[in-house]
């Protein structure tokens, strides 16, 4: 998956600030000038990271990241907001589960190494998935061996811990190779 990243702001010049920001980072960037636009490219596009404004017309940013959180939980949030309201902040920190809060104006600095950092964790969160799930196939394929063969996946330890196999005749491992196909 590409590096795709969401910008949402309804004041087009805080848009472009947030592209020459990235400019010089691997990302493809799409932009929404409201929170309803942002659901229907998420919709039709998968985002590693979506960045919000706060307040904006109709849907705030709160709001907004609460729902990309409930629609595409993998996906990384991260709020802007020029007002600096605690309530604010706590509602996206508890509704939206957001990964970071930034003030405008911002540090581009920080800024972009809270992008990058999202998209290492996008990546690496992605990972564990695809990890996880070959390890439920796997094992899956292992109960169905040991349905088929009854202890074929029982597994003996020596004193030390290391595995050990018993011993076995030719005839049992040619058998055994038989049955294996």
């Amino acid at each position: 998956m590409t590096n795709r990243i969401l910008l949402v702001d309804d004041e087009p010049h805080i848009i472009s600030a947030l592209k020459r920001v990235l400019l010089e980072e691997p990302y493809e960037i799409l932009s929404a000038a409201n929170a309803e636009e942002g659901l229907k490219l998420m919709e039709s596009s998968r985002f590693k990271v979506v960045i919000s404004d706060e307040r904006m017309p109709g849907m705030g940013g709160a709001e907004f990241l609460s729902i990309v959180r409930n629609s595409h939980p993998e996906t990384i949030r991260i709020l802007l907001t020029g007002y600096a309201s605690l309530e604010a902040a706590m509602t996206a920190v508890n509704g939206g589960e957001i990964y970071r809060f930034f003030m405008k104006p911002w540090n581009d600095l920080e800024l972009t190494l809270a992008i990058r950092t999202a998209v290492e964790r996008y990546d690496l969160e992605e990972e564990n998935r695809r990890l996880l799930a070959l390890v439920k196939r796997q094992a899956r394929e292992l109960r169905a061996m040991e349905e088929r063969f009854p202890g074929i996946t029982g597994i003996e330890r020596d004193v030390d811990g290391s595995i050990t196999l018993p011993e076995m005749s030719e005839e049992e491992m040619e058998q055994i190779r038989k049955q294996c196909g």
